[in-house]
């Protein structure tokens, strides 16, 4: 389940539309229904708070105004070295990773 600090891109019409950060997730009066404010990472940016069940934060397609939507995680694409180094990975052959500057050729 995404979780707040998450990032999720939000399809509409089945297409992917924007990205947005989950700030909050609060209970709703509605057992099973949840405030969720998003930051839409937009610019400028702005923050929304829509009403969802916890299947749709979870992925499960929604409507709005007659309209699909869906949530999807986004997952990170980077590790830290911790985890790095929990699994067993190593830093390679050269050592650590170092930047190497893009030179025009002349």
């Amino acid at each position: 389940m995404a979780d707040i600090g998450d990032v999720v891109l939000i399809y509409y019409h089945d297409k992917p539309a924007v990205y947005a950060r989950i700030e909050a997730i609060e209970p709703d009066i509605k057992p099973g229904w949840y405030h969720v404010t998003l930051l839409m990472l937009t610019i400028p940016s702005q923050t929304v708070t829509w009403i969802l069940r916890t299947e749709y934060i979870n992925g499960e397609p929604f409507t709005m105004g007659g309209n699909p939507i869906r949530l999807e995680e986004v997952k990170r694409a980077v590790e830290t070295e911790k985890t790095s180094k929990e699994k067993g990975g190593k830093k390679g052959p050269g050592g650590p990773a170092r930047v190497i500057p893009f030179k025009k050729p002349q």
